[in-house]
């Protein structure tokens, strides 16, 4: 079992605000640029941080929990220091916003196994089908105090 803020008492990740949900994401892939724009959306208190893997404690978060940052399938949620990784972050996240986002909870009907799959399946190929997109690089400025560098 992993313990809450785990990372707290790993010396390679820089410290950070831990009281609000972060999202580790690939700030370069147009599919987590969406997704960060919809967690901007769908997230009503307005405290989720969003975290390129570019940055120190992108990569740092993700060797924390044994994921590679250059690895194009890793997507990282924490919150409460708990972290939700791949797909089940995706439906934590859904369940966490609330309202719209709760729709993610339909995809639960779909054997775990079988998510897993097609999650890697999207990850491992979303530059080539999707492109490249840059996050950061996003101009509304609301969006851009939830950025964590």
């Amino acid at each position: 079992m992993i313990r809450p803020f785990s990372y707290r008492s790993d010396p390679t990740v820089p410290e950070f605000n831990d009281s609000v949900p972060v999202a580790v994401m690939d700030a370069e892939c147009t599919i987590c640029s969406w997704g960060a724009r919809m967690i901007h959306r769908l997230d009503r208190t307005g405290t989720v941080r969003i975290c390129p893997v570019q940055t120190p404690l992108g990569a740092a978060l993700l060797r924390h929990y044994g994921l590679r940052p250059d690895d194009p399938t890793s997507w990282l949620f924490l919150d409460d220091g708990l972290p939700h990784v791949d797909f089940e972050a995706v439906l934590h996240a859904g369940r966490r916003f609330g309202g719209w986002a709760r729709l993610t909870d339909l995809l639960r009907i779909v054997p775990r196994p079988m998510r897993n799959w097609l999650y890697q399946r999207l990850a491992r190929n979303r530059y080539a089908v999707f492109g490249r997109a840059d996050m950061c690089a996003l101009p509304d400025p609301d969006f851009q105090k939830r950025l964590l560098r």
